[in-house]
């Protein structure tokens, strides 16, 4: 978890992803039909949100996959890999909590291991997105560059 200077944008939390990650993307469709709360918001790496976030936090720029940022006050809360999946289902709430709760007992280095593994091959596996399915338009206002 990194705190640093308030990245400009968005009040509620993002989750930024690879838009070109077949997995990533399927994610991001799985969270919009799974998330009763409708607050988490989204947008892509290659975005403009996610180019002010790397300003504030430079180790964004290795990152390729899921991140978890949040505006906390005056700072904003970023969560990497193991941790950013962890608190999405923290998030989700019901069961999924139940999940990050255990996920929480596997030490962290660990856990990113897991998460390495998958991300390295996740293009392999899942394929890459082609094209983005057309968000609903409850669901448009959640999606951000």
């Amino acid at each position: 978890m990194i705190d640093r200077e308030r990245v400009p944008g968005p009040e509620g939390p993002v989750l930024l992803y690879d838009g070109t990650c077949g997995l990533c993307t399927r994610l991001v469709q799985w969270v919009l039909r799974t998330d009763r709360r409708g607050v988490l918001r989204f947008a892509p790496l290659s975005g403009e949100l996610a180019g002010r976030a790397r300003l504030r936090h430079p180790e964004l720029d290795q990152t390729d996959s899921v991140v978890w940022l949040e505006p906390a006050g005056s700072a904003s809360r970023v969560l990497l890999r193991s941790d950013a999946v962890l608190r999405l289902w923290t998030y989700l709430g019901r069961h999924w909590r139940l999940f990050a709760l255990l996920g929480r007992w596997v030490p962290r280095t660990i856990r990113n291991w897991l998460y390495d593994q998958v991300a390295m091959r996740r293009k392999q596996w899942f394929g890459r997105a082609e094209s983005c399915e057309v968000p609903k338009p409850e669901q448009r206002a959640r999606m951000l560059d």
